[in-house]
C-alpha cells in the first residue's frame, strides 16, 4: 500500500506515459515492457525520485494530425507508482505499477527530456484511494455468468477460482483492465465516477459484444 495517501503529498508535475490501449486504475497492478530509449531514460529518472511515479494516459483516438512526439492526449489518466523493476539481459525495463490516484492533465511542462512532463491536478479524484463497496442490488453470480460468456467469445483464460474470491472492486477493476475494448471504452471505464458506474459501463461492453457475436458471428 502506498504512503501516498493525501493528494497534497502528491506532486505537481509527473513524467507521462502515453499508451492506448492500456488502462491503470486505483488499487490495481499494471506490468509493463519498456523497450523505447526515452521511457528507458524516464524510467532511470523515476527511480531517483521518492514518489516513483508514472502517469498513464491514453493519446486521443483521432491523433492523426498530431506529431509522434507530442500526441494529443486525454483529459484524465492514472498514476502509478513504480514498484517493481528487472532489467533484462537486452536491456529492457519490466516494471509493475500500482496505481495510486486518477488525474486531470493541465498542460506539458517544458523540460529537456526526450518523453512529456506534465502538470496535472488531482483535486477532482480526492476519493480514489478509498475502498468502494457496490451496492446490495448488484448480483455477483449473475455478473460471473455475464464475463464467462464474454470471455468464451473473447477466447480469454482466467483463475475462475481466484475470480469468484476476489473482492468486488477489485474483480471489477481487474475485468477493466484485462477486457480488450476499444481505447474510448476504456477511458469511460477510467472516467467512470464511482464503482457502481464502472461496473454499469463494464456489463454493457460484455453484453454488447456478447449480443454482436450471436447476431452477426464471432469477434475479429
Amino acid at each position: 500500500m502506498s504512503d501516498y495517501k493525501n493528494i497534497s503529498d502528491y506532486p505537481k508535475n509527473i513524467p507521462i506515459f502515453p499508451l492506448g490501449g492500456v488502462l491503470l486504475l486505483p488499487k490495481s497492478r499494471l506490468p509493463l515492457n519498456i523497450f523505447e530509449p526515452k521511457y528507458l531514460k524516464m524510467i532511470e529518472d523515476v527511480l531517483a525520485t521518492e514518489h516513483r511515479f508514472i502517469g498513464m494516459i491514453q493519446p486521443k483516438s483521432n491523433n492523426k494530425n498530431d506529431s509522434e512526439t507530442t500526441p494529443r492526449l486525454n483529459n484524465v489518466g492514472c498514476v502509478g507508482r513504480l514498484i517493481s523493476f528487472t532489467e533484462t539481459e537486452d536491456s529492457r525495463y519490466l516494471i509493475t505499477l500500482s496505481g495510486i490516484s486518477r488525474f486531470n492533465y493541465v498542460k506539458k511542462v517544458d523540460t529537456f527530456k526526450p518523453y512529456i512532463k506534465a502538470e496535472v491536478d488531482w483535486s477532482n479524484f480526492r476519493n480514489d484511494g478509498m475502498l468502494e463497496k457496490l451496492p446490495t442490488s448488484f448480483n455477483k453470480n449473475d455478473f460471473l455468468e455475464i464475463i464467462s460468456e464474454y470471455f468464451k467469445i473473447t477466447n480469454l483464460q482466467t483463475d475462475w477460482e481466484s475470480l469468484k474470491k476476489a473482492d468486488d472492486e477489485l474483480l471489477i477493476n481487474s475485468l477493466s483492465i484485462l477486457c480488450p475494448f476499444e481505447n474510448d471504452e476504456k477511458q469511460a471505464l477510467l472516467e467512470a465516477k464511482t464503482i457502481k458506474e464502472r461496473v454499469a459501463i463494464l456489463t454493457t461492453l460484455m453484453e454488447m459484444s456478447i449480443k454482436a457475436e450471436t447476431t452477426f458471428g464471432p469477434l475479429q
